[in-house]
């Protein structure tokens, strides 16, 4: 965790969020040993492409073959243990570009909290990161957070989150009525 800290401390980031009608593209980090959470994953991804909004997801998975329903699926990239050194670091050229891709929305799905998905959230250089508010963590990541009873259904979540974005409009009104 301090090597994490001081990498975090050399890091400028600019936030930045305006309205959700600007957003081109999220990030989502993933646990994706939470199987189940797939489908409501896909189905947000559905939504988004309606709206124009490309979305990339970055998922954690520890074991050691992945599920099928995770493979050739473009907007999904799954690290693995392998992928991971010893300091459970991720170490792959796909989180690398996951991390420097100035996604407008980082949105945190890292629920247990998995050190290697703690560290892609807390490097990305995202605009604006949204994360599940933890008032444990000290030093969070986070733009927004929200709180969320457990267990948490990751489709609601995500639909939470979308909701509140959408009420954030932080652009001033130009028009002038004369």
């Amino acid at each position: 965790m301090a090597l994490l800290e001081k990498k975090i401390a050399r890091t400028k980031r600019k936030v930045f969020y305006s309205n959700f009608n600007l957003v081109k593209n999220i990030g989502i980090v993933w646990d994706a040993s939470r199987t189940d959470d797939f489908a409501g994953l896909s189905r947000f991804y559905q939504k988004m492409l309606e709206k124009n909004i490309d979305v990339n997801m970055l998922g954690y998975f520890p074991g050691k073959y992945l599920p099928n329903q995770y493979t050739a699926i473009r907007y999904l990239t799954c690290i693995r243990k392998k992928e991971i050194n010893f300091f459970y670091r991720p170490v792959s050229s796909e989180t690398d570009t996951f991390i420097n891709n100035r996604f407008d929305i980082l949105i945190d799905l890292n629920f247990k909290k998995l050190f290697p998905l703690q560290y892609i959230s807390s490097l990305t250089n995202a605009g604006f990161k949204v994360g599940l508010f933890d008032s444990e963590t000290m030093n969070n990541p986070f733009d927004l957070m929200m709180e969320i009873k457990n267990p948490v259904d990751v489709e609601n979540y995500l639909n939470q989150v979308v909701h509140y974005l959408e009420m954030i409009n932080s652009e001033t009104d130009k028009t002038v009525n004369n």
